[in-house]
């Protein structure tokens, strides 16, 4: 039987704003290209260039996580890249959100390798690699999941039940699990890597919408509520989920969705101007940093997506201002007191 915890509001709402012993400082770094080409979805590879797509403005690039160096390759118009990932092998890869198509790029020379996905798969979204070298990506419209292996090149889709589901955020567990938001409904659904079996969990609240999606490293289930402002944890052994309600409340939007190697999740709240990163320590079941956002000024200002390097100890982020964005995140992040 699932069972449905919410942390109390009044409580919450009285609480003060939070600190940190050792602060967050965000570093941000304006994209030449500006801010109507979206850069977004930034991830780091081993030799510390950070890879990045323009989805309006069709180019893939990287920037220089010392020197702030940007490079820039164009790509064909009308792919509308959405999200970068890199393979085990350090293989760099996007997919064409407006074309079907998944790509590996030569980082020496741009040179692209194409993967022709079904026609029913218009709109390849977010991809995610396994340690076993195999992707799995969500097609959000198409109302697909995928799994694509590099070796056979043989690509798998499955269908949720309900037929507006709209599968979002995907990310692997510790057992190269893919788990996924089914971002227009209340459900979190997985793929069995052995079995290749679909399974859905539906959340307790009918209004939860979750957009994007965690795994800690006891492969417990962490989502957004984008609709209700909350953050929530699913067992999936079990079933059941717990839920402790955003910092900036119900209309926090919470967007973007990372995890730490301490565990911690992080989440930007987009509700509010500007966006702020919350971090929530499991442990305590406390939320312990609150930091704003404020690129470039600007009124309005979006972070889709985030990706934490393990390396570096950053997370890394963009911004609909036109920034990507990094920040250094302590190993202890204290919460004081005002």
């Amino acid at each position: 039987m699932k069972t449905f915890r919410v942390a109390s509001i009044l409580a919450l709402a009285a609480a003060p704003l939070l600190a940190q012993d050792n602060p967050l400082e965000p570093k941000e770094h304006t994209v030449p290209w500006g801010a109507n080409t979206r850069p977004r979805d930034p991830i780091m590879a081993k030799d510390g260039k950070v890879w990045f797509v323009g989805q309006t403005g069709n180019y893939v690039a990287w920037v220089d996580s010392k020197s702030g160096e940007f490079k820039q390759f164009k790509i064909d118009s009308g792919t509308n890249p959405h999200n970068i990932n890199i393979d085990p092998n350090g293989g760099v890869w996007f997919t064409g959100n407006r074309n079907g198509k998944l790509y590996k790029i030569n980082p020496a020379d741009g040179k692209l390798t194409t993967i022709q996905l079904d026609p029913s798969v218009r709109d390849p979204h977010t991809m995610i690699w396994g340690k076993d070298g195999i992707a799995w990506f969500t097609a959000q419209n198409s109302q697909k999941v995928g799994r694509f292996d590099p070796k056979t090149g043989e690509v798998k889709l499955w269908t949720p039940e309900v037929t507006r589901s709209n599968p979002y955020g995907i990310v692997m567990d510790s057992k190269d699990r893919p788990w996924f938001d089914l971002f227009q409904t209340n459900r979190i659904g997985t793929i069995d890597p052995k079995t290749l079996e679909l399974k859905e969990y539906i959340l307790p609240a009918e209004r939860a919408r979750p957009r994007r999606i965690a795994v800690t490293s006891d492969d417990m289930v962490w989502y957004g509520d984008y609709v209700r402002g909350y953050l929530g944890r699913l067992d999936p052994k079990t079933g059941k989920v717990d839920e402790w309600i955003m910092p900036d409340g119900a209309g926090s939007l919470p967007y973007a969705m990372t995890v730490d190697d301490q565990d911690r999740l992080w989440l930007a709240a987009v509700g509010v101007q500007p966006n702020k990163l919350h971090a929530f320590d499991p442990k305590t079941q406390q939320w312990v940093a609150s930091i704003p956002i404020s690129s470039n000024g600007a009124a309005t200002n979006t972070i889709r997506h985030m990706t934490f390097d393990k390396a570096t100890r950053q997370i890394w982020f963009g911004t609909d201002a036109g920034t990507i964005g990094q920040m250094k995140v302590p190993t202890e992040i204290r919460k004081l007191v005002p």
